[in-house]
């Protein structure tokens, strides 16, 4: 028997809804795998906790975390709860860099051509990942103090050799399982980081001599999202590029309930929901939760055993032959069902 520990971080908003569904979901897997066990255990963190506490992630919770296998996560942080710098809560961030999960990789896929804004375009004509190196980049300059009277504030970009190299050889081996092209992503033609960045890519690339390769500054990587998303295989880019150009590639494909996501290190990820909080529906039940679904599918594949492998792809199998059938949709997709009748819809397809 082999005995999995998986957090589960409900968050803050639609957060502790979705997740309610990828645990059940969750649970409904593991029932029809051989020799697998589950143990769930539930941390609390996000913008509610740091209202109780005034800490949003705690000490002790990062150092209970290191102990589990793998961590579900819903959805943190609430707009109008902000720390005295005016910034909103971000744990989910401060994850990323203690537990140096420094492989973002948000899968895009479609699953029915009515999902996307874009004409043309049938079920898996759109498929590509995007790998967003998760430590550094613009968003490492948050932490940085600054006098509230000061006339500038500047917020640098960190590029470093050491994470670089590792982001690009994650984004080159999961293109030689795909369709083999890896598509750069910079500003190297105005940021100095950014040729330093282009210039490692290179490096790395030779190491890959089967992959072909693309280089794109983010501009017009933006334009072509829109006019050929079907002809991107793996994208790799810094850290703030890659927060736009995830919920950008998810409008593609339903918008962010139908966007999964992982956040990968050597040891440890978390998997998640790449929507926030949503204030706005929190409480109606009315949140798409397959985004988290799909990213349970994925931390299954992560843990790397056949069974949870296998696990893996019967989500993902369900979760097809949901979408096979519309009007199957919650309310961001055009449809009327509730969280919990798409989850019991997905697990219906379990069995099938």
């Amino acid at each position: 028997m082999k005995r999995f520990k998986i957090g589960v971080i409900p968050g803050d908003g639609i957060g502790t809804e979705v997740v309610a569904e990828g645990v059940r979901v969750l649970r409904e897997v593991v029932r029809r795998l051989q020799d697998i066990e589950i143990e769930l255990r539930e941390f609390d963190v996000g913008a509610g906790c740091y209202l109780r506490t005034g800490d949003a992630l705690s000490a002790d919770t990062i150092q209970e975390l290191r102990s589990c296998s793998a961590i579900l996560l819903g959805a943190i942080g609430l707009p109008d709860v902000r720390l005295p710098d005016g910034t909103e809560i971000t744990p989910q961030l401060d994850l990323r860099e203690q537990l140096n999960l420094y492989c973002g990789v948000r899968p895009v896929y479609l699953y029915h051509e009515q999902q996307t804004p874009l004409k043309g375009y049938r079920k898996g004509e759109i498929d590509f990942v995007i790998f967003r190196e998760n430590t550094e980049g613009l968003f490492s300059s948050r932490l940085k103090p600054y006098a509230s009277n000061a006339p500038v504030i500047t917020d640098s970009l960190k590029v470093s050799r050491e994470a670089s190299e590792r982001i690009f050889r994650a984004a080159f081996r999961e293109a030689n399982r795909r369709r083999g092209l890896v598509t750069l992503v910079d500003k190297a033609n105005v940021l100095p980081s950014m040729a330093f960045f282009r210039r490692i890519f290179d490096e790395i690339a030779r190491e890959f001599p089967a992959i072909r390769t693309e280089k794109l500054y983010a501009d017009a990587a933006a334009l072509h999202l829109i006019k050929r998303p079907n002809t991107f295989d793996v994208m790799v880019t810094e850290n703030f590029l890659g927060d736009i150009l995830s919920d950008l590639a998810a409008a593609l494909v339903g918008g962010m309930g139908m966007a999964p996501s992982g956040d990968i290190g050597e040891e440890l990820a978390v998997f998640q929901p790449s929507h926030g909080s949503a204030p706005d529906i929190s409480g109606q039940r009315i949140a798409n939760p397959t985004a988290t679904i799909l990213s349970v599918a994925m931390m299954l594949d992560w843990l790397g055993h056949p069974e949870t492998v296998r696990g893996a792809g019967m989500i993902r199998r369900a979760v097809e032959g949901v979408f096979d059938e519309l009007p199957n949709a919650t309310p961001d997709l055009g449809g009327s069902l509730r969280t919990s009748e798409m989850g019991d819809r997905i697990i219906r397809g379990l069995a099938s």
